[in-house]
Protein backbone atom coordinates (compact mmCIF):
# COMPACT_ATOMS: atom_id res chain seq x y z
CA UNK A 1 0.00 0.00 0.00
CA UNK A 2 2.84 2.35 0.90
CA UNK A 3 4.56 1.54 -2.41
CA UNK A 4 1.41 2.36 -4.40
CA UNK A 5 0.96 5.70 -2.62
CA UNK A 6 4.61 6.50 -3.23
CA UNK A 7 4.25 5.74 -6.96
CA UNK A 8 1.08 7.86 -7.22
CA UNK A 9 2.83 10.74 -5.46
CA UNK A 10 5.84 10.41 -7.73
CA UNK A 11 3.60 10.32 -10.82
CA UNK A 12 1.74 13.43 -9.68
CA UNK A 13 5.01 15.32 -9.25
CA UNK A 14 6.20 14.21 -12.69
CA UNK A 15 2.95 15.43 -14.29
CA UNK A 16 3.37 18.74 -12.48
CA UNK A 17 6.95 19.17 -13.69
CA UNK A 18 5.86 18.49 -17.27
CA UNK A 19 2.83 20.79 -17.17
CA UNK A 20 2.86 24.34 -18.55
CA UNK A 21 2.03 25.64 -15.06
CA UNK A 22 5.47 24.61 -13.82
CA UNK A 23 7.11 26.45 -16.74
CA UNK A 24 4.96 29.52 -16.06
CA UNK A 25 5.95 29.47 -12.40
CA UNK A 26 9.63 29.29 -13.30
CA UNK A 27 9.27 32.14 -15.77
CA UNK A 28 7.38 34.34 -13.28
CA UNK A 29 10.05 33.67 -10.65
CA UNK A 30 12.69 34.66 -13.18
CA UNK A 31 10.76 37.85 -13.99
CA UNK A 32 10.54 38.70 -10.28
CA UNK A 33 14.29 38.23 -9.88
CA UNK A 34 15.00 40.33 -12.98
CA UNK A 35 12.67 43.10 -11.81
CA UNK A 36 14.30 43.07 -8.39
CA UNK A 37 17.75 43.23 -9.96
CA UNK A 38 16.82 46.09 -12.29
CA UNK A 39 15.05 47.90 -9.47
CA UNK A 40 18.19 47.80 -7.38
CA UNK A 41 20.27 48.87 -10.37
CA UNK A 42 18.08 51.80 -11.41
CA UNK A 43 17.90 53.00 -7.80
CA UNK A 44 21.65 53.54 -8.01
CA UNK A 45 21.11 55.45 -11.26
CA UNK A 46 18.28 57.54 -9.85
CA UNK A 47 15.67 56.06 -12.22
CA UNK A 48 12.01 56.61 -11.32
CA UNK A 49 9.46 54.02 -12.44
CA UNK A 50 6.47 55.45 -14.30
CA UNK A 51 4.17 52.46 -14.75
CA UNK A 52 1.12 54.70 -14.56
CA UNK A 53 1.91 55.96 -18.07
CA UNK A 54 1.91 52.52 -19.71
CA UNK A 55 -1.90 51.90 -19.94
CA UNK A 56 -2.48 54.83 -22.29
CA UNK A 57 -0.12 53.23 -24.79
CA UNK A 58 -2.16 50.03 -24.63
CA UNK A 59 -5.66 51.46 -24.98
CA UNK A 60 -7.71 54.62 -24.69
CA UNK A 61 -11.22 54.68 -23.22
CA UNK A 62 -13.08 57.95 -23.81
CA UNK A 63 -16.50 59.23 -24.89
CA UNK A 64 -16.19 57.51 -28.27
CA UNK A 65 -15.51 54.14 -26.61
CA UNK A 66 -12.54 51.77 -26.62
CA UNK A 67 -9.61 52.50 -28.94
CA UNK A 68 -6.49 50.38 -29.25
CA UNK A 69 -3.25 52.13 -28.43
CA UNK A 70 0.05 51.74 -30.30
CA UNK A 71 1.10 48.61 -28.40
CA UNK A 72 -2.18 46.77 -29.03
CA UNK A 73 -2.07 47.84 -32.66
CA UNK A 74 1.46 46.44 -32.91
CA UNK A 75 0.33 43.25 -31.19
CA UNK A 76 -2.35 42.82 -33.85
CA UNK A 77 0.26 43.15 -36.61
CA UNK A 78 2.51 40.64 -34.83
CA UNK A 79 -0.35 38.13 -34.50
CA UNK A 80 -1.29 38.57 -38.15
CA UNK A 81 2.27 38.07 -39.38
CA UNK A 82 2.78 35.08 -37.06
CA UNK A 83 -0.49 33.35 -38.02
CA UNK A 84 0.09 33.63 -41.77
CA UNK A 85 3.76 32.68 -41.44
CA UNK A 86 2.92 29.64 -39.28
CA UNK A 87 0.47 28.33 -41.85
CA UNK A 88 2.89 28.85 -44.73
CA UNK A 89 5.89 27.51 -42.76
CA UNK A 90 4.11 24.28 -41.86
CA UNK A 91 2.87 23.90 -45.44
CA UNK A 92 6.37 24.45 -46.83
CA UNK A 93 7.78 22.12 -44.19
CA UNK A 94 5.37 19.31 -45.08
CA UNK A 95 6.00 19.65 -48.83
CA UNK A 96 9.77 19.73 -48.30
CA UNK A 97 9.66 16.67 -46.05
CA UNK A 98 7.64 14.72 -48.63
CA UNK A 99 10.09 15.76 -51.37
CA UNK A 100 13.03 14.54 -49.29
CA UNK A 101 11.31 11.18 -48.77
CA UNK A 102 10.19 10.84 -52.39
CA UNK A 103 11.82 8.82 -55.16
CA UNK A 104 12.30 11.93 -57.30
CA UNK A 105 15.98 12.89 -57.56
CA UNK A 106 15.28 16.52 -58.64
CA UNK A 107 12.78 16.87 -55.78
CA UNK A 108 15.27 15.58 -53.20
CA UNK A 109 18.04 17.83 -54.54
CA UNK A 110 15.76 20.90 -54.56
CA UNK A 111 14.61 20.21 -51.00
CA UNK A 112 18.19 19.67 -49.82
CA UNK A 113 19.43 22.92 -51.36
CA UNK A 114 16.55 24.85 -49.80
CA UNK A 115 17.24 23.32 -46.38
CA UNK A 116 20.96 24.05 -46.43
CA UNK A 117 20.53 27.64 -47.60
CA UNK A 118 17.74 28.43 -45.11
CA UNK A 119 19.27 26.78 -42.07
CA UNK A 120 22.83 28.00 -42.59
CA UNK A 121 22.17 31.70 -43.19
CA UNK A 122 20.85 34.18 -40.59
CA UNK A 123 17.19 35.14 -40.69
CA UNK A 124 18.11 38.82 -40.70
CA UNK A 125 20.16 38.40 -43.91
CA UNK A 126 17.31 36.49 -45.55
CA UNK A 127 14.89 39.21 -44.50
CA UNK A 128 17.04 41.93 -46.04
CA UNK A 129 17.60 39.90 -49.24
CA UNK A 130 13.89 39.24 -49.77
CA UNK A 131 12.85 42.81 -49.00
CA UNK A 132 15.59 44.76 -50.78
CA UNK A 133 16.38 42.36 -53.67
CA UNK A 134 13.32 40.22 -54.35
CA UNK A 135 10.80 42.81 -53.17
CA UNK A 136 11.27 45.25 -56.06
CA UNK A 137 11.34 42.39 -58.59
CA UNK A 138 8.12 40.73 -57.43
CA UNK A 139 6.48 43.90 -56.10
CA UNK A 140 6.42 42.71 -52.46
CA UNK A 141 5.64 45.24 -49.78
CA UNK A 142 7.36 45.04 -46.40
CA UNK A 143 4.53 43.06 -44.79
CA UNK A 144 4.62 40.21 -47.31
CA UNK A 145 8.42 40.31 -47.46
CA UNK A 146 8.41 39.72 -43.68
CA UNK A 147 5.87 36.89 -44.00
CA UNK A 148 7.81 35.20 -46.79
CA UNK A 149 11.11 35.46 -44.91
CA UNK A 150 9.70 33.96 -41.71
CA UNK A 151 7.86 31.23 -43.63
CA UNK A 152 10.92 30.09 -45.59
CA UNK A 153 13.24 30.24 -42.59
CA UNK A 154 10.98 28.41 -40.15
CA UNK A 155 9.69 26.05 -42.85
CA UNK A 156 13.17 24.56 -43.21
CA UNK A 157 13.22 23.55 -39.54
CA UNK A 158 9.61 22.40 -39.62
CA UNK A 159 10.41 20.11 -42.57
CA UNK A 160 12.96 18.19 -40.51
CA UNK A 161 10.40 17.81 -37.73
CA UNK A 162 7.83 16.45 -40.18
CA UNK A 163 10.38 14.14 -41.80
CA UNK A 164 11.54 12.71 -38.47
CA UNK A 165 7.91 12.10 -37.47
CA UNK A 166 7.11 10.28 -40.72
CA UNK A 167 10.29 8.19 -40.57
CA UNK A 168 9.54 7.21 -36.95
CA UNK A 169 6.32 5.44 -37.99
CA UNK A 170 6.99 1.70 -38.00
CA UNK A 171 7.47 -0.01 -41.36
CA UNK A 172 4.75 -2.48 -40.41
CA UNK A 173 2.20 0.33 -40.67
CA UNK A 174 3.11 0.80 -44.33
CA UNK A 175 2.89 -2.91 -44.97
CA UNK A 176 -0.48 -3.13 -43.24
CA UNK A 177 -1.77 -0.20 -45.31
CA UNK A 178 -0.71 -1.82 -48.59
CA UNK A 179 -2.16 -5.17 -47.53
CA UNK A 180 -5.52 -3.42 -47.05
CA UNK A 181 -5.35 -2.10 -50.59
CA UNK A 182 -4.63 1.52 -49.69
CA UNK A 183 -2.74 3.56 -52.25
CA UNK A 184 0.49 5.35 -51.36
CA UNK A 185 -1.35 8.68 -51.01
CA UNK A 186 -4.11 7.21 -48.85
CA UNK A 187 -1.58 5.40 -46.66
CA UNK A 188 0.09 8.73 -46.00
CA UNK A 189 -3.20 10.50 -45.33
CA UNK A 190 -5.06 7.98 -43.18
CA UNK A 191 -2.34 5.90 -41.51
CA UNK A 192 1.11 7.49 -41.42
CA UNK A 193 0.48 11.22 -40.99
CA UNK A 194 -2.07 10.87 -38.11
CA UNK A 195 0.49 8.84 -36.15
CA UNK A 196 3.33 11.21 -37.05
CA UNK A 197 1.39 14.31 -35.99
CA UNK A 198 0.91 12.94 -32.46
CA UNK A 199 4.67 12.54 -32.14
CA UNK A 200 5.72 15.88 -33.58
CA UNK A 201 3.27 18.19 -31.79
CA UNK A 202 5.75 19.21 -29.03
CA UNK A 203 8.64 20.11 -31.38
CA UNK A 204 6.20 21.85 -33.74
CA UNK A 205 4.94 23.91 -30.81
CA UNK A 206 8.51 24.90 -29.97
CA UNK A 207 9.05 25.90 -33.59
CA UNK A 208 5.87 27.97 -33.57
CA UNK A 209 7.01 29.78 -30.41
CA UNK A 210 10.38 30.38 -32.04
CA UNK A 211 8.64 31.91 -35.07
CA UNK A 212 6.61 34.27 -32.87
CA UNK A 213 9.76 35.48 -31.14
CA UNK A 214 11.68 35.75 -34.42
CA UNK A 215 8.90 37.93 -35.80
CA UNK A 216 10.38 40.78 -33.75
CA UNK A 217 13.07 41.06 -36.43
CA UNK A 218 10.56 42.39 -38.96
CA UNK A 219 10.91 45.74 -37.21
CA UNK A 220 14.26 46.10 -39.01
CA UNK A 221 12.40 46.71 -42.30
CA UNK A 222 9.98 49.17 -40.66
CA UNK A 223 7.04 46.83 -40.19
CA UNK A 224 5.15 48.36 -37.27
CA UNK A 225 4.74 45.24 -35.21
CA UNK A 226 4.83 45.10 -31.41
CA UNK A 227 8.60 45.57 -31.21
CA UNK A 228 8.68 48.47 -33.67
CA UNK A 229 5.85 50.25 -31.87
CA UNK A 230 7.72 49.85 -28.57
CA UNK A 231 10.92 51.24 -30.07
CA UNK A 232 9.06 54.26 -31.44
CA UNK A 233 7.40 54.93 -28.07
CA UNK A 234 10.65 54.57 -26.15
CA UNK A 235 12.35 57.10 -28.42
CA UNK A 236 9.54 59.55 -27.61
CA UNK A 237 8.89 58.87 -23.92
CA UNK A 238 12.15 57.33 -22.61
CA UNK A 239 10.09 54.76 -20.67
CA UNK A 240 12.65 52.11 -21.53
CA UNK A 241 12.19 49.55 -18.78
CA UNK A 242 8.43 49.95 -18.41
CA UNK A 243 7.68 49.50 -22.11
CA UNK A 244 10.12 46.64 -22.71
CA UNK A 245 8.80 44.72 -19.70
CA UNK A 246 5.25 45.28 -20.98
CA UNK A 247 6.22 44.01 -24.43
CA UNK A 248 7.94 40.97 -22.90
CA UNK A 249 4.78 40.17 -20.93
CA UNK A 250 2.65 40.46 -24.09
CA UNK A 251 4.92 38.02 -25.93
CA UNK A 252 4.71 35.72 -22.89
CA UNK A 253 0.90 35.73 -23.07
CA UNK A 254 1.02 34.67 -26.73
CA UNK A 255 3.53 31.86 -26.27
CA UNK A 256 1.95 30.51 -23.07
CA UNK A 257 -1.48 30.46 -24.74
CA UNK A 258 0.04 28.50 -27.62
CA UNK A 259 1.64 26.07 -25.15
CA UNK A 260 -1.73 25.43 -23.47
CA UNK A 261 -3.36 24.88 -26.87
CA UNK A 262 -0.71 22.33 -27.87
CA UNK A 263 -1.00 20.59 -24.50
CA UNK A 264 -4.75 20.31 -25.04
CA UNK A 265 -4.25 18.91 -28.56
CA UNK A 266 -1.72 16.38 -27.23
CA UNK A 267 -4.28 15.06 -24.75
CA UNK A 268 -7.00 14.91 -27.42
CA UNK A 269 -4.81 13.01 -29.87
CA UNK A 270 -3.21 10.70 -27.29
CA UNK A 271 -3.69 7.01 -27.84
CA UNK A 272 -5.96 5.60 -25.17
Amino acid sequence: MHVLLSKKKKGAWQRFYRSPLFDIGQFLLLIVLIVWFFNRSVEELGYHWQWYQVPRYLYVWDESGFRAGPLLHGLGVTLKISAISLFLAFTIGMVTALLRLSNSMPGRVLARVYLEVSRNTPLLIQLFFIYFVMGPIFNLDRFWAAVLSLSLFEGAYASEIFRSGIVSVEKGQWEASHSLGLSFRHAYRFVVLPQAVRRILPPLASQAISLIKDSALVSTIAVYDLTMEAQALISETFLTFELWFTVAFMYLLITVSLSFLVSYLEKRTAVV
